[in-house]
């Protein structure tokens, strides 16, 4: 089994494609203003955004997106104008987390795991 899609709600797909094509995602189905689909730069994963009239309360969606250049990605990010909550800051589970959110309030993580990600050493 490989996890191949994730879907977030939005009630403004374009606008949450052209955030989306921000972070490095590219377009493959641009079905708008209903549904769009697009690729990670990097492996085999596909994300999509599903237009919805009302979005979910509370906590909702977290989407995580990792990046061995971390630092740098968020750096490049903020000089185009993406807004974080949290810039890059080491977390006790050993990994590197930036956090923000997409046009939707779906929240996002931008981090780096490494080994740790698959194989901390707490695994079971």
């Amino acid at each position: 089994m490989n996890l191949n899609q994730v879907t977030v709600p939005a009630r403004d797909v374009a606008a949450a494609v052209a955030f989306y094509q921000q972070l490095g995602l590219r377009l493959i189905v641009d079905a708008c203003p209903r549904y769009a689909r697009l690729e990670c730069p990097d492996g085999e994963a596909t994300f999509s955004i599903h237009r919805v009239e009302e979005l979910p309360r509370g906590e909702g969606v977290t989407v995580y997106f990792e990046h061995e250049e971390l630092d740098e990605w968020v750096a490049t990010l903020r000089g185009l104008g993406v807004k974080f909550e949290q810039l890059p800051t080491d977390q006790s589970w050993l990994w590197r987390e930036a956090r923000l959110k997409d046009p939707a309030g779906n929240q996002l993580i931008l981090f780096y795991g490494g080994e740790n990600r698959k194989n901390p050493p707490w695994r079971v």
